[in-house]
């Protein structure tokens, strides 16, 4: 005698048979891949690996994918991989920006910036004098963590760079971090202006101290600071301080004519490539001689450092101040077929004499932080006379202090 099952049984079986079915179609292809995948041995190389991954998705992804999108991101993806803390992948209409930024086309807010890797955001190293930045309250060693509604870490170096870029009289958004383990946050919007940065800048202290602060390497940064020192010589100066302080770097011609017209006949950088060889590249014997002291901080960066280097190697300068940035890395920007740009990481450049300082720093002769109460205060608006790490550099050059004294504290 046959039973008759009502509809309701009816649908649960049918319901279980399809679970059932499904369930023995998704072990059997978990298993068949956990099969395939264990073939994947340790001779095979992240190319075939990535290629099994591709062939994976392109077979069960059931979205669409975004061809260009996909490349970019495996080339961001395979700059993270490989630990290369200074470079970064620009997309074409990135790379087009950033080779107008790099011809001199000066629009923008007035601010030097590196990449803070550890923290994922564009840090500023200074801010020029006269600027639309100066002017609404940026101040060095300010995070920016967003520009716009996007996270710079999300973005990358060069695309967050892109956006805070903009047509003369648009507005730049970002969001920044300061203060205490950056803790406060601090929202700008801030219209951008033509801007003039001047590498160099000059002044007579005291009627005997000639004060020179750079606050980058330009190409014509040699020349510059040539003219200033006749300039200031002239004047009466018997003493010169440079204050590189917040200076980012900058480019290797302008590096070099500085420290040559400043050095003895000697190496003024020794540039190492992957397979360990080295060039050399050499001051003449023409010098200028007058004692000098040099300003650093935790912001001097990459030229700068090797500024203070090798001055400190050749025994011609006072270092004062606390341990600079340490970035000891040359990066060459090249374009790829498509337009697009990869910024490498491809020597070390070592000072004169000293090892190479990359993750280190510059040890300061004199190691003298600024008081706290001009931390709170705009670095460009405090005084001379009130400027502790300044102040030591004048008493050393006058022979009112020597190096052992500010050391022991005295």
């Amino acid at each position: 005698m046959q039973r008759k099952i009502s509809l309701p049984a009816a649908i649960v079986l049918i319901l279980l048979a399809a679970l059932l079915t499904f369930q023995i179609t998704y072990v059997t292809m978990v298993n068949r891949y956990k099969n395939e995948v264990q073939m994947l041995t340790a001779s095979q190389s992240a190319y075939e690996k990535l290629n099994y991954v591709d062939a994976l998705y392109r077979s069960y992804y059931v979205g669409d994918i975004d061809e260009e999108e996909l490349s970019d991101y495996l080339i961001r993806g395979y700059i993270a991989g490989v630990g290369d803390k200074y470079a970064s992948y620009m997309t074409a209409d990135e790379f087009s920006a950033y080779m107008q930024e790099s011809s001199g086309e000066m629009v923008g807010i007035g601010i030097h910036i590196i990449y803070n890797n550890e923290l994922g955001a564009l840090e500023v190293i200074s801010v020029m004098r006269d600027s639309p930045a100066l002017e609404a309250g940026v101040e060095p060693g300010d995070l920016i963590v967003m520009v716009g509604d996007e996270y710079v870490s999300d973005l990358g170096y060069y695309p967050a760079v892109d956006k805070m870029l903009g047509d003369l009289g648009s507005v730049a958004q970002f969001t920044v971090r300061r203060g205490k383990n950056y803790e406060e946050i601090k929202e700008f919007s801030i219209i951008r202006e033509k801007v003039t940065d001047t590498t160099v800048e000059t002044n007579l202290y005291g009627g005997d101290i000639g004060i020179i602060r750079i606050t980058q390497f330009a190409e014509n940064t040699g020349e510059s600071v040539k003219t200033a020192i006749a300039d200031l010589t002239a004047k009466g100066a018997k003493s010169l301080i440079f204050d590189v302080r917040y200076n980012p770097g900058g480019a290797l011609t302008g590096i070099v004519d500085t420290l040559d017209f400043l050095l003895p006949e000697g190496p003024i950088i020794r540039i190492v490539d992957k397979e360990g060889n080295v060039e050399s590249i050499d001051s003449d014997a023409a010098c200028f001689e007058i004692p000098m002291a040099i300003l650093v901080n935790e912001s001097t960066a990459s030229a700068a450092e090797l500024f203070t280097s090798a001055l400190q190697d050749y025994e011609l300068a006072t270092v004062i101040g606390t341990t600079t940035y340490g970035k000891g890395t040359m990066q060459t920007v090249v374009s790829l077929p498509d337009g697009s740009g990869l910024s490498i990481s491809y020597r070390m450049y070592n000072p004169p004499y000293s090892d190479n300082y990359e993750g280190i720093g510059v040890v300061p002769d004199i190691e003298l932080p600024l008081e706290d109460a001009l931390l709170e205060k705009n670095f460009y608006k405090i005084t001379y006379d009130e400027d502790n790490q300044l102040q030591t550099a004048v008493k050393i050059l006058r022979g009112e202090l020597t190096v052992a004294q500010a050391n022991a504290g005295k």
